[in-house]
Parts: structure tokens; C-alpha cells; sequence
């Protein structure tokens, strides 16, 4: 093994957790992936910190909450002095290079000063709006336009692999950011490569949104077209990666920036604290993380920073608002956070915890999901029972048998947003509205 490790990010857009067979999909949409995890370490509850693009990007690139960075919300750039994960791996002495859709910047080719020091370019700010399916540019180095021919997808990968066949002499970070499986805005289409949407429209739809609908039978199948062929990339990567003997010497990691509820929660398809928008798929292979099985604890975007980093060699900063998950891999860790923190910008100013069995968000009604970075008074929105409920499609909020369990949630989140920077907000609790029967939930079962 090389003493320092290539490492790749494999970043999809809106790709929601139950698309991989790991996760029960049985469309067969992700050998590659779900391979990748049985060899290295599976994520399985990888949760984002933020179901929007740009704050979900700015938490992944500097490993601080949006709030806390400022980008809160889409159209705020990375702020030019923030020190984000080129400027770590480069000072180690890796080559940096970022490919794909950034969405951390204010103009259009992105100038260089804001790339977040990225030192080989070939990247969008907002790739659906200079690309489409089978039209696929991006702006260089020099901020040239470059037209890349074949599916988009396809395309990129074609630049990921020049990348790492150029670089393979000297260690290199290189972020892939895929737009896929992303709509494409212009059409409100999802589209994949030709006669993909044919084999995969009228396949398995998740309990969600068989029973919420939405734009689901619209759009279901060109969706799972277009995870399909990034699985396809994925192995296109792995494979050049063997064919290289780099293999061994490289980590891979796979996420999202969050998933997608196709109008089942809201009017668009993510901006949501539900599972659909901010449960993905997460694994990793290579150095540190082969063979080390499934994770089922609560891993947020957050943690992923400090966990490159780490694996890597490199000192992990102390202001780094996550933690790196190698000491769970090795099992020295007996104080995991119990919950993931999720913040919503946009749609709504809400924040959100997921515990194993648990999800509680509140909600700020009289705040601008655009306007406002956080509010001091929230009033509670759902609870949720993940354990009898995986899909969400029973809200508890306003039962009197789970009282208990929302004053534990609360707790929970108002710890989470302290530790996040934000000043402790009052929660208006709601009145129970309904019974449950018989049913009580002891305290042993509000803290599981």
C-alpha cells in the first residue's frame, strides 16, 4: 500500500437510499455499489446534514454545518477564505482535482477564486443549466467551455478516468460531482440514457410513494434509468482503478448530497427532513476501510470530512464539526452520537434528529426558508416511529401515548443545535390530539 492513499469521492445528486440493493431495492439498479460496501464499509445510515445542494456541498467541502459556514440555502458562494478539503489534501501534498457540478459559486464559467482551491478544473456551478442528458459541457482550467461527447454520466466518467490514468505517479484527491440522478430542471424530466426509462418504468415503487404518489409514476423510471448507469460509472472507475494496480493504494468514497421525495412531501423533490430526501447510500473501500461491514449507526454528511481526512493521514482539524468514523470501523469508540442532526433551508426553516428508531422535526411557521438562517422559537411538525413506520406514513406528533418520546427528541435537538452553533430555541410543543388505545411508550423505548 502506497503511505499516502489516492482518494475519490464519488458524489451523486438526489439518489435516495433505497435505490441500492443493500437497502431492499430489487431492480438490481446497484451491483457495483452494493459490491463496493461487501468489500469495504457500508454506511447504512448515512444521513445529510443539509436535503438541499449547495448547503449539503458547503458541509461536505469544509466539514461545518451550512448555518455555520453561511450557505445556508442555494446561491450563497463558499465564502473565499473557507478552507475546505483541496486546501487540506494539497497541503499534505496530493494533487487536488474537481470534476463535475460544484454549485458553491456565484458565476458562470466558476473564476478561480472561487473553486475552493481545487487546482485541475473541468466543473459547472450549476451543470442542468449548462448540460443536458445527452449535451454535456463543462468549463476548464482557463473557464473555457468544453463539450464532452455520449450520455452525461458516460462522459464524466471519461474525464474521471483521463484524471487518474494522468495522476497515477503522485497521490491525488479528485471529486467527482455527478448531476444524476438529478432532474433536469428545463424539462422536469429525469433522463436517462436511451431505452433506459423503458426497462425500469413500472418496476418496484417504495412504500412511500406507492401510497403518497407525486410525480412518481411520471418520473420512477427514468430515475432508477439513471442511478443504473452511475452504478455503471462506478464500476467503470473500479475497473480503471484495477487495470491501473491502484486498487489497493486508492479510497473510494461513494455518497450523495441528499435524496429525493418526488413531490410526495412538498411542491418539488427534496428541501425535506423525511427519510426520502435525507437517507442515502454511503460506502467506502480501500486503505482503513476494507472488510470493516456494516455501520448502523447514525453517520451524518458532516462526518465524511474529517473521515477523508483521517484516512488519508491527515490531521483532522479541531473546529471540524463531525468526527471521523475510522475509529468506529476499529471499534474504539463508545460515545457515538446517537442521533443524526438534519437542517432545512428553503422550503421551510426546520431542523430535524434521527435516532435509530426515532425522527422528530419542528418547524419555524413564521420564518422565510430563504430569508432567515434559523429562528428562536420552532414549533413541533412530526414524530415518527422508524422501527413500525420506515417509510413515515404515520405521524405520532400529536399522540398522547408518545409525550414521552417528543420531550426525549427535544432534548436531543436542542443539544444538537447548541453543538452546531445555534442558540437553544424554544419548541412549542402540540397539545395531544388523539389517543392510542392501550398503547404506552415507556421511557426505555423514548430513548431507544
Amino acid at each position: 500500500m502506497a503511505e499516502r492513499p489516492n482518494v475519490i469521492v464519488f458524489f451523486t445528486d438526489q439518489q435516495r437510499w433505497d435505490t441500492s440493493g443493500l437497502h431492499g431495492n430489487p431492480m438490481d439498479l446497484t451491483p457495483n455499489f452494493d459490491a463496493m460496501a461487501k468489500r469495504g464499509t457500508h454506511v447504512a445510515n448515512s444521513i445529510t446534514c443539509q436535503p438541499v445542494c449547495g448547503p449539503a456541498r458547503s458541509c461536505l467541502q469544509t466539514g461545518f454545518y451550512a448555518t455555520a459556514i453561511g450557505c445556508y440555502r442555494n446561491g450563497i458562494p463558499l465564502p473565499k477564505d473557507a478552507t475546505t478539503l483541496a486546501h487540506h489534501f494539497k497541503g499534505a501534498g496530493y494533487r487536488t482535482g474537481y470534476i463535475g457540478k460544484w454549485h458553491l459559486a456565484d458565476e458562470e464559467p466558476v473564476p478561480e477564486d472561487q473553486r475552493g482551491g481545487y487546482e485541475d478544473w473541468l466543473a459547472s456551478n450549476v451543470l442542468e443549466f449548462t448540460s443536458d442528458a445527452y449535451d454535456c459541457v463543462m468549463y476548464d482550467n482557463d473557464g473555457k467551455p468544453v463539450k464532452m461527447p455520449g450520455y452525461r454520466v458516460d462522459a464524466q466518467t471519461d474525464a474521471v478516468i483521463r484524471y487518474i490514468d494522468a495522476h497515477q505517479e503522485e497521490p491525488f484527491f479528485l471529486f467527482a460531482s455527478y448531476i444524476e440522478p438529478h432532474h433536469q430542471n428545463h424539462l422536469d424530466d429525469y433522463p436517462p440514457p436511451d431505452g433506459y426509462r423503458e426497462r425500469y418504468a413500472g418496476g418496484w415503487i417504495p412504500p412511500d410513494l406507492a401510497a403518497l404518489g407525486g410525480s412518481t409514476h411520471q418520473h420512477l423510471g427514468g430515475y432508477y434509468g439513471m442511478v443504473k448507469r452511475l452504478d455503471e460509472a462506478l464500476g467503470r472507475v473500479l475497473d480503471a482503478l484495477k487495470s491501473l494496480d491502484l486498487a489497493d493504494d486508492t479510497i473510494v468514497m461513494f455518497t450523495s448530497d441528499h435524496g429525493c421525495h418526488f413531490k410526495t412531501r412538498n411542491s418539488e423533490y427534496k428541501r425535506s427532513c423525511h427519510e426520502s430526501s435525507v437517507h442515502v447510500p454511503t460506502a467506502f473501500q480501500g486503505p482503513g476501510f476494507n472488510a470493516g461491514g456494516s455501520l448502523t449507526e447514525m453517520i451524518s454528511l458532516i462526518d465524511l470530512p474529517p473521515t477523508l481526512l483521517d484516512a488519508a493521514g491527515i490531521d483532522v482539524p479541531d473546529e471540524m464539526q463531525g468526527r471521523s468514523i475510522l475509529p468506529l470501523i476499529r471499534g474504539e469508540v463508545d460515545d457515538w452520537p446517537e442521533e443524526a442532526f438534519v437542517q432545512i433551508s428553503e422550503a421551510q426553516v426546520g431542523r430535524a434528529v434521527r435516532t435509530g428508531r426515532w425522527k422528530y422535526g419542528v418547524d419555524a411557521p413564521d420564518k422565510s426558508g430563504r430569508e432567515d438562517v434559523g429562528s428562536d422559537t420552532y414549533v413541533e411538525q412530526y414524530l415518527y416511529d422508524l422501527q413500525a413506520d420506515p417509510y413515515e406514513l404515520a405521524n405520532l406528533v400529536d399522540l398522547e401515548s408518545h409525550a414521552e418520546v417528543r420531550a426525549v427528541m427535544r432534548e436531543r435537538l436542542i443539544r444538537r443545535m447548541e453543538g452546531a452553533g445555534e442558540e437553544a430555541p424554544n419548541i412549542v410543543s402540540v397539545e395531544p390530539q388523539r389517543r392510542a388505545g392501550q398503547r404506552r411508550v415507556t421511557a426505555e423505548e423514548a430513548r431507544s
